[in-house]
């Protein structure tokens, strides 16, 4: 599932179908993965941004939109929101399916016994093992909470 050739070729639909709204979300996409090749250059790594760092920067960009939305919203801006929105389902088109509360409390059951974490200091390995697997599928936000109330009890 190679993300960059998937979004090169959305941009050229979205050029050749005039979809000017698509088009420019498509264009933010391929900044953030230049400015993240281009960060990655600087520190020596010169096998450049993975399809994992890809899902991680488009998780973050939605992220980012929701969060321009509410605060568009708080202030009245609805036009705004509703671009941010917009946004943010060009940008979903390109991420996995996002997974059900119940496969993501699956997900961290299968990490803690997989990492053998019995303690809230074992947090750490059991969400590297979920970001590992699971990218752009479930809001870290979210699990987070989950994964320490799961250690705690």
């Amino acid at each position: 599932m190679d993300m960059r050739p998937r979004i090169s070729t959305a941009l050229k639909e979205a050029m050749k179908s005039k979809d000017a709204a698509r088009l420019s979300t498509l264009r933010l996409i391929n900044a953030a993965i230049k400015d993240r090749d281009i960060a990655l250059r600087g520190e020596g790594d010169d096998g450049g941004v993975t399809d994992a760092d890809v899902l991680s920067i488009l998780s973050k960009m939605v992220k980012q939109r929701q969060e321009s939305a509410r605060a568009y919203e708080e202030g009245g801006r609805l036009d705004l929101a509703e671009r941010e929105r917009a946004e943010i389902t060009v940008i979903e088109d390109f991420l996995p399916r996002q997974m059900s509360d119940a496969e993501t409390a699956k997900a961290v059951d299968d990490a803690v016994t997989e990492t053998g974490a019995e303690s809230i200091r074992d947090i750490g390995r059991v969400m590297g093992v979920l970001k590992g697997k699971y990218t752009g599928q479930m809001d870290f936000g979210k699990v987070g909470p989950m994964v320490k109330e799961r250690l705690a009890g």
